[in-house]
């Protein structure tokens, strides 16, 4: 990474150049660097994290002002936004197979409620899974999906696909697509907005023709 001053004849600059060169800024400075992809944007790794990524994105929203302020300090340490304190944190607690958390430092001993309905049913090109636990959702802030075509398998960083938000009342639904003809194993473990991972659901699978 270099850094710049007046990049492109100018004060300000962003974006890329030929698919070769990226402009930014980190902290309030700006830097060129080389772009670089992915050499597998499917591998398991990168679903893992994008699947992160939307969970924590979307919880964001609804989190109290008690949770939002707690990452205060860590944003402050780091010269950066408490969403930008809380992705950072969540996505490398992901990297170490752990569920994230809403709030850094809260702790309300929470215990994560028992999955009891957990199905899958094909349809065309996906296969639709229904998860509800054992009546006490509050305790739960979502539910971890793995998948697999080898049954047996242990749910791990590389094969979560998907963090369901728990609603608190009802069975919640997700839709694995678009799927190739194969059979798709699944497993489930809820958690609570502290981290605290439940039990595994036991194995489910279903066929896409």
């Amino acid at each position: 990474m270099a850094r710049l001053n007046g990049p492109l004849f100018s004060m300000d600059a962003s974006g890329s150049i030929g698919g070769v060169v990226v402009y930014s800024k980190w902290k309030g400075r700006a830097y060129a660097r080389q772009l670089v992809r992915p050499a597998n944007p499917k591998s398991g790794g990168q679903v893992s994290m994008r699947a992160m990524m939307r969970f924590i994105s979307q919880a964001w929203a609804i989190l109290t002002p008690t949770q939002k302020n707690a990452w205060e300090d860590l944003a402050d340490a780091g010269v950066f936004s408490t969403f930008n304190a809380y992705t950072k944190y969540n996505l490398a607690r992901n990297k170490d197979f752990l569920a994230p958390i809403a709030g850094i430092g809260i702790d309300n001993t929470l215990t994560p409620s028992v999955i009891d309905t957990f199905a899958a049913t094909a349809g065309v090109r996906s296969i639709s899974i229904t998860i509800n636990d054992d009546g006490l959702n509050d305790t739960n802030w979502g539910f971890l999906l793995y998948r697999s075509t080898s049954t047996g398998f242990t749910p791990g960083f590389d094969n979560l696909i998907a963090l369901i938000p728990a609603d608190g009342v009802n069975v919640v639904t997700y839709v694995d697509t678009p799927l190739v003809p194969d059979e798709y194993f699944y497993d489930a473990k809820p958690f609570t907005d502290e981290g605290d991972i439940g039990a595994l659901s036991g194995e489910i699978s279903d066929t896409v023709a």
